[in-house]
């Protein structure tokens, strides 16, 4: 963490050392620097395109189910197991994007602040170099999970969830007066009873919440 070092690239009492970064340190560091930005911005399209996929795909769907009051709400549960298919990618690339922007920001934290005068740990480029020689990504798989689910995918199970409550309403008859647990069967699914239909979709859309409220974005370097 920020200190006062005495090495390579380190100040001391406010001063530059005589001993700093050669130009091959240095170059070296830049180009790394820049490959880990474009890597960065590379994973940063993946993310949006995964995302557009889900909201294509979702509006798609939505289309289709409401579009015929004979087509089956089945249609929405579908589309609950394709975004959950385009969660798990993007949290995997979400993952490895998270990988390239650790390193920026410790070239960020440590080597251009020395570079420019600032007090900073010595021993700064160990970490860099475990990162380099043992790439991990700083969060786990359901925190990345969590994350995404909070930033999008939340918004979009929503209106899938409302989308599939309007096509159930949808195939009662004007003037009819349901009631529980009748109101069950018209979850029904061939052989599957409503009930059953129900309850996993309770039961997944409390998984999905609490993957979002546990997830928590935390680095080795304290950023929030």
């Amino acid at each position: 963490m920020p200190g006062a070092g005495g090495g390579e690239g380190a100040v001391r009492e406010g001063k530059l050392t005589e001993v700093s970064y050669s130009t091959n340190q240095a170059n070296a560091l830049i180009h790394l620097y820049r490959a880990e930005v474009g890597k960065m911005t590379a994973y940063r399209q993946r993310l949006d395109m995964t995302t557009n996929w889900s909201v294509v795909t979702t509006a798609g769907l939505a289309s289709f189910a409401l579009g015929d009051v004979n087509n089956s709400h089945a249609t929405f549960l579908f589309a609950m197991f394709m975004n959950y298919f385009f969660l798990r990618l993007e949290a995997r690339r979400f993952r490895t994007y998270e990988i390239a922007h650790h390193r920026v920001r410790i070239m960020e934290r440590f080597f251009y602040p020395a570079m420019l005068g600032d007090q900073v740990d010595a021993n700064w480029h160990q970490l860099l170099l475990a990162e380099l020689g043992k790439p991990r990504s700083p969060m786990t798989r359901n925190d990345a999970l969590g994350w995404r689910l909070g930033r999008n995918y939340l918004w979009i199970y929503t209106a899938v969830l409302l989308a599939w409550f309007a096509k159930l309403d949808l195939s009662v008859p004007k003037g009819f007066l349901l009631e529980f647990p009748d109101a069950f069967a018209l979850a029904d699914i061939g052989s599957f009873p409503g009930w059953i239909v129900f309850t996993g979709v309770f039961l997944f859309y409390a998984y999905l919440i609490w993957l979002a409220l546990r997830a928590a974005r935390t680095y080795p370097l304290g950023e929030d």
